[in-house]
């Protein structure tokens, strides 16, 4: 499943190509056919993400809200657009740019009320402003700090925090030398602090470049000496999908286990318990 930083990217991307122009709505795949023909020919205000929702504004005409799920796709580009098939959910279509979905676990319109309710039973997300539908970092602390669920089922858990997905929970706890399985009540909150302003700056620079990337300067392999990751993901991290190689910084054989229907990876000599 995407991560936040993936959601915000396209975001930014649907509003470059299309805001503020009409905007050709289709649904080949017929599953979202009544909706668009509601949509079709109107203007797009623009798009934005909240964690891993997408919803594209089409002023009075409502909201298409879209979670792409494990198995959704989106493809993006310039005209002319390729014919599209009977798998594609939403086509959006201007002069310029067209766009196609496939197979989200959600593409529906929605009216600003519910779309509102989306926010309020969300997190809050790293990626948007602080005063924004509530998305302040002191809701999720005050979860996580009377919670004796572990840290890192809580950093998945949207309804605290928006966004974060498997990628970025293993990493941001290795970086800060927190063990995956402490309670988030034992979290001091000098601790939380620093995971926050980290989500902020690692998920921007997710944005920023399309990938995620961890690994601070001195870790890099060029820095070490070491062999850079090949991986389909792309991008250097420190844990994640390294089970059983070595630590790049101490050594001892990286872990991983099950816990709240993911796999984890962590350190056990950098995040001891």
């Amino acid at each position: 499943m995407p991560e936040g930083h993936t959601i915000h990217r396209l975001a930014q991307d649907l509003t470059k190509r299309f805001a503020a122009g009409p905007v050709r709505v289709g649904s080949p795949q017929g599953r979202f056919g009544e909706s668009a023909g509601l949509l079709d020919g109107r203007v797009m205000d623009g798009a934005s993400a909240h964690g891993k929702h997408l919803f594209v504004g089409f002023g009075g005409g409502g909201w298409i809200h879209v979670h792409l799920g494990l198995f959704g796709k989106v493809a993006l580009g310039d005209t002319p657009a390729p014919a599209p098939t009977d798998t594609v959910r939403l086509h959006l279509l201007n002069d310029t740019s067209y766009m196609e979905l496939r197979g989200p676990t959600a593409c529906a319109l929605i009216t600003e009320p519910e779309k509102r309710a989306i926010h309020e039973r969300l997190g809050p997300d790293p990626l948007r402003r602080v005063d924004l539908d509530g998305n302040d970092p002191e809701r999720a602390w005050a979860r996580i700090s009377r919670s004796r669920t572990t840290v890192a089922a809580l950093l998945m858990d949207q309804k605290v925090i928006a966004g974060v997905g498997n990628v970025y929970r293993a990493e941001v706890l290795f970086r800060h030398g927190i063990d995956p399985y402490r309670a988030g009540r034992d979290l001091s909150r000098a601790e939380w602090d620093a995971i926050w302003a980290d989500l902020v700056a690692l998920m921007r620079e997710g944005v920023r470049l399309g990938r995620i990337d961890t690994v601070r300067p001195e870790h890099l392999p060029e820095a070490m000496g070491r062999a850079p990751r090949v991986d389909d993901h792309g991008g250097e991290v420190y844990v994640y999908r390294r089970a059983t190689m070595p630590c790049h910084l101490c050594g001892s054989e990286i872990r991983t286990a099950s816990l709240a229907a993911r796999n984890l990876f962590w350190c056990p000599g950098c995040q001891k318990a």
